[in-house]
């Protein structure tokens, strides 16, 4: 006689086999969003312009709460001066 007790069902088995990955999937894609951003040494920024391009005219770049406040960018870890540059660069 068989313990049915014991027997993993294919549904059962079928059932983990989808979503153990997806759920790995939605933890590594988790991980990616929170290092998205680099470094500012991985992107060479600086505080000043370079060439007349500079962060405030870049599509990456989030104003500060004026002007002349830092922002942010969203490729570029930490505070952003509006006048400063970095090697991912975009015009608006």
């Amino acid at each position: 006689m068989r313990d049915s007790s014991n027997d993993l069902s294919r549904r059962n088995f079928l059932s983990g086999v989808v979503v153990l990955p997806a759920l790995a999937g939605l933890v590594l894609a988790q991980t990616a969003t929170a290092e998205a951003k680099g470094t500012q040494a991985a992107f060479k920024y600086q505080g000043t312009p370079k060439n007349g391009q500079k962060c405030s005219l870049c599509k990456f770049f989030t104003k500060g709460s004026s002007a002349t406040a830092n922002g942010s960018c969203s490729l570029v870890a930490g505070t952003i001066s509006p006048n400063g540059w970095c090697i991912a660069y975009a015009k608006k």
